[in-house]
């Protein structure tokens, strides 16, 4: 690591910005990791789509399918393939908290940068606010990289607002990505200041989000590289306009890319999130793959549901 415990604020502040992805990791026919898929895609990103951070082994890379030593192998080759080029992020969310430990002394030993956790389901819980601030308390003293928080409703709460800020006191908290109304988000990032990096994974309001809150950081999710190509870098182009104060003109891109949004949003089914983000990938060239079992696969029809949506939504490719 880069830092020590009590310096992971600072580090976070100063590195981990701009635009970073969620992975969807890529499978072979017989369902095995496919680590030269992964690695094309990673070098894809990086070189031709300049993303600036990857949060490997999360929901949309299927995590919930995965074992402990391929998550941990997961790990591994997003850090050999990033090498310092762009950050990395490892999802060590796990409803077993030996788990979640295990992965994450793995990830500080081979070199990430970061890692997330999510909140826990809590069975019988009425009243979690002192229950999940220890959770993120005794991750905290156990390992010494930074920590994002992630509350999303999956866990069946949501953190409140005025919860995260206590939480955001611990030394190596530097980051939540908080899936939540706009309302609450916003409040969280006035309580906070620029103590820790808020984030949420919509890129539709991640604009408003630059201009309006001063975020410097997207995490994350997967349209950095579903909506640009090497060709067609839109929202790499609005951010720098915001980050620069181009505001109107960040504005004008931003809006260009609406149809994109809504050909990708109309054509995903509503039970096969991973399955059409992994096809969208392959008509832009990267690799897909299918998605682990239980998961369910495209049909045919649903296939070409996505490729007509694709070939008429204008993303140069």
């Amino acid at each position: 690591m880069n830092y020590s415990r009590l310096d992971a604020k600072d580090h976070a502040r100063d590195h981990m910005r701009g635009i970073w992805a969620a992975a969807l990791n890529p499978f072979r026919p017989d369902f095995t990791l496919d680590e030269d898929g992964l690695r094309a895609n990673i070098r894809h990103w990086i070189d031709d789509l300049d993303i600036q951070g990857l949060f490997i082994a999360g929901k949309q890379g299927e995590f919930f399918s995965m074992s402990v030593p391929e998550r941990k192998r997961n790990f591994e080759i997003a850090v050999d393939e990033c090498a310092g080029r762009a950050g990395t992020i490892m999802s060590c969310s796990d409803q077993n908290f030996d788990t979640v430990i295990e992965l994450a002394k793995h990830a500080q030993a081979c070199g990430a940068d970061y890692i997330v956790v999510h909140a826990p389901m809590l069975h019988f819980v009425t009243d979690p606010d002192d229950t999940v601030y220890n959770y993120y308390k005794t991750i905290c003293e156990q390992v010494d990289i930074g920590i994002a928080m992630w509350s999303h409703p999956d866990s069946g709460y949501l953190m409140s607002p005025e919860l995260c800020a206590r939480v955001a006191e611990l030394p190596n908290i530097v980051a939540i990505k908080y899936s939540v109304p706009r309302e609450m988000y916003v409040r969280l990032t006035r309580l906070v200041g620029d103590k820790i990096h808020v984030s949420t994974a919509s890129e539709a309001e991640w604009l408003d989000n630059i201009i309006e809150l001063d975020w410097k950081l997207y995490l994350c999710s997967s349209p950095p590289y579903q909506i640009q190509s090497k060709v067609d870098q839109r929202m790499n182009d609005y951010t720098r306009l915001a980050l620069d104060g181009k505001f109107d003109e960040a504005r004008a891109v931003s809006q260009s890319l609406q149809p994109v949004r809504d050909a990708f949003g109309a054509s995903r089914p509503g039970g096969k999130p991973q399955a059409h983000g992994k096809y969208w990938q392959e008509l832009l060239g990267q690799v897909g793959g299918p998605v682990r079992p239980p998961l369910l696969q495209l049909t045919d029809a649903e296939k070409a549901t996505i490729r007509q949506a694709f070939e008429t939504c204008g993303l140069r490719v």
